[in-house]
């Protein structure tokens, strides 16, 4: 797990694909890769198997030279879902290690499983600081809400602005110096990963509503299982206002 908190900006080495890993009939990439980087900060205490997130893509480590560099393999599934084809060497990503138990949550829960691919639409310089607006598949915009959390390219933000098929944050002047968004410009493709409360909370209410339906079939028992859908859906909606 992560916080969306980028420790440092890191360079690809290297992007190779699998021999023979061709395309896909899609286009989309039919095979893995094996992504080299540099990133002597999160390889300090790194071991072989830990997690770091690239882009805010949770990847495994599995080479690590001691000169500053860690090896990753990609697979076919990541390439297709995240923008992680679009790197070459000499890419600059955003890179955090994984949180400690122990640590502050400085942003918020990211998993690092990215939901999908956003473009920069806009953007807006301010006297220090960025408006930008990202577009995202409408289907995903519906778990993102103004106020809300939201991961970009792997660094967590707060929802200025929200609309059918995009929304919108503002980038402080650390964000713009220490992370790949600074250099972001209109085109970029991000990685998205929207907060995973809200899709157990959409889960949780979907499954209250099926037995609630149920319920009302069976007769008398109707009333105690809708209470309780109810309840659980009462119980979701005030953690994700907190």
């Amino acid at each position: 797990m992560f916080t969306g908190i980028v420790e440092e900006v890191g360079t690809v080495v290297a992007l190779d694909l699998a021999p023979g890993a061709g395309d896909g009939p899609d286009g989309a990439p039919a095979g893995d890769a094996r992504l080299v980087l540099r990133g002597p900060l999160v390889t300090s205490d790194a071991r072989h198997g830990d997690s770091i997130a690239v882009q805010g893509v949770c990847l495994t480590v599995t080479d690590l030279p001691g000169d500053g560099t860690f090896a990753v393999d990609v697979m076919p599934e990541s390439l297709r879902r995240t923008a992680l084809g679009d790197l070459a060497a000499g890419s600059p990503v955003n890179l955090e290690r994984a949180v400690r138990a122990d640590a502050r949550l400085g942003g918020h829960v990211v998993q690092g499983h990215v939901d999908g691919v956003g473009t920069v639409r806009r953007r807006t310089p301010g006297p220090r600081w960025d408006e930008v607006e990202i577009a995202l598949d409408p289907a995903l915009a519906r778990y993102v809400a103004e106020k809300g959390s939201v991961a970009v390219a792997g660094v967590s933000l707060t929802v200025t602005a929200v609309g059918p098929d995009w929304f919108g944050v503002s980038l402080i002047p650390t964000t713009l110096a220490e992370t790949t968004l600074g250099d972001a410009a209109v085109g970029t493709r991000v990685n998205l990963e929207v907060d995973v409360l809200a899709k157990y909370v959409e889960r949780l209410l979907a499954a209250g509503a099926v037995a609630g339906a149920g319920a009302g079939a069976g007769g008398p028992g109707a009333g105690g299982l809708g209470a309780a859908g109810a309840g659980a859906g009462a119980g979701a909606d005030t953690g994700v206002a907190r």
